[in-house]
């Protein structure tokens, strides 16, 4: 048996849980920094450090707390080390550092995209990672800073199919939700607004999908881009409203209803098309805009039955310490533990492998 402290701090929470053998969440406490960031309109990396230094100790020790356990119980602190914001990166990983030291205990670094997929198969996934059965995986982790595909095989192999050129389909939604005023954060905000809204009625594009009746370049065939949407949405407010008011009612409802359903059929769309082409067992769909229910929905009735669709639940979709902590325990078992330079990293690195599989 082995206990694992997880500690992430790549964006704008800060989060702890303690985690038994890779599965078991025994804790996850989360501190947000949404009212520091909300006036704001996105999230500032300065004032997420600066978050992160204050609440790492409280929340740490909640966590220990609510597992009924002290760091003398721990083997492990796992850390997120990137992606993410730099400044809130290193104030988490230092803080792991201090404390793994000062504890006697291994530290070891955990891929925040890795770990997104990962959260999918807690508390009750251990069966079917194990099973061979499960694989061909296909993987589709959405959130604000990524929109990517990724098909794992059972010896852990991974292939990323594609990824997002520009936007993200998190930063989508935030972004329309700042230009229609909505606030911060954008992902909750627009679904709430869509709810009773007409996703029909306005057509907004669906880039690189092949829906605009332009031949599909194979490279972009599991590439997303999110920018036009963005421009397309400008575009229609600035034709809805010339005088520059604020959308509002009905209009404003069907305006958002149509933005997000274009935004979630891309996603659908371009998972769907790689469902077809390398038939996975296992459809995996993890990161922030996993919460988001439309995207729940419409992936549950297009997926093939054939499909095991497996959605994140809603909290560990978002940024929290229980997949950091679950994941990092498959590198404690195989004793591949940090250096005490280990540094973080701001991009999503190439990789070739999966860190929970063999």
């Amino acid at each position: 048996m082995a206990l694992i402290l997880g500690i992430e701090s790549s964006c704008d929470e800060t989060a702890a849980a303690v985690v038994r053998d890779g599965f078991e969440v025994l804790s996850s406490e989360v501190a947000s920094q949404i009212a520091k960031h909300a006036v704001h309109g996105g999230v500032v990396p300065e004032l997420a450090a600066r978050e992160h230094l204050k609440a790492l100790t409280p929340v740490v020790g909640a966590a220990l707390g609510t597992a009924g356990v002290t760091m003398a119980d721990i083997d492990a602190v796992a850390v997120t080390q990137g992606p993410g914001l730099i400044p809130a990166l290193l104030t988490g990983l230092n803080f792991a550092k201090g404390l793994a030291a000062g504890s006697g205990v291994p530290l070891i670094g955990a891929n925040h995209f890795m770990a997104h997929i990962y959260g999918a198969f807690l508390d009750n996934g251990l069966e079917v990672l194990q099973d061979p059965h499960s694989y061909p995986l296909l993987a589709l982790v959405v959130s604000g800073g990524h929109t990517s595909l990724l098909l794992v095989s059972a010896d852990g192999s991974a292939h990323q199919l594609g990824c997002t050129i520009d936007d993200a389909a998190g930063e989508a939604l935030d972004k329309g939700a700042k230009l229609l005023g909505l606030g911060y954060p954008g992902g909750p905000i627009m679904q709430r607004t869509a709810e009773g809204g007409d996703p029909e009625r306005f057509d907004f594009p669906r880039p690189l999908t092949g829906a605009a009746g332009k031949a599909l370049a194979p490279e972009n065939r599991y590439n997303f881009t999110f920018s036009g949407i963005k421009t397309a949405l400008l575009y229609h407010v600035r034709r809805e409203s010339p005088s520059g008011e604020p959308l509002t009612g009905v209009m404003l409802k069907d305006t958002v209803a149509s933005y997000q359903r274009a935004v979630v059929d891309v996603l659908v769309r371009k998972t769907l098309t790689a469902v077809k082409e390398f038939r996975p067992r296992t459809v995996v769909v993890a990161g922030g805009v996993a919460c988001n229910a439309e995207l729940r929905q419409l992936m549950a009735e297009r997926m093939p039955k054939a499909i095991s669709l497996r959605i994140a639940p809603p909290k560990y979709c978002t940024d929290n310490a229980a997949m950091v902590g679950g994941i990092g325990f498959h590198s404690f078992r195989r004793g591949e533990f940090a250096a005490p330079d280990m540094d973080s990293f701001a991009r999503l690195p190439r990789f070739t492998r999966v860190p929970f599989i063999g």
